[in-house]
């Protein structure tokens, strides 16, 4: 149709210059209709309604972050099980293909357990 405006590339050119429009929009009302009164309170730190002791910043040790690292991979890892399973009809001729793609998902993931084990990164003390 000659006269759709917003077919095609135009919903693209629309979103990228309405997203950052929008966040610039946004960014500036709060600036201007946030409260100004600063008070000691206000500039503490929160922890749960108690009063904070110490310093703010303290250095966690190193494996909790390796063990969340773990967790979202492996947690990505049965989400694509999840959705591969559901598709599993869908593949038709291509299923050896598909299985064999799996397999080899797999065994990089449990390869990057395997080193993770040996290297000490799941022992938590």
């Amino acid at each position: 149709m000659a006269g759709d405006y917003l077919s095609g590339y135009g919903y693209v050119a629309f979103f990228l210059v309405a997203g950052p429009l929008f966040i610039v929009v946004a960014l500036i009302l709060s600036r201007l209709l946030h409260p100004k009164r600063k008070t000691k309170d206000k500039l503490t730190t929160y922890e749960s309604g108690e009063n904070p002791i110490g310093e703010a910043w303290i250095q966690a040790p190193i494996h909790f972050y390796l063990y969340a690292l773990l967790f979202v991979v492996f947690d990505v890892e049965a989400l694509f099980f999840l959705i591969w399973a559901m598709n599993a009809k869908a593949f038709g001729a291509s299923a050896i293909l598909s299985f064999v793609e799996m397999m080899i998902f797999v065994v990089i993931l449990v390869g990057g357990l395997l080193y993770a084990w040996r290297k000490g990164a799941l022992k938590w003390v």
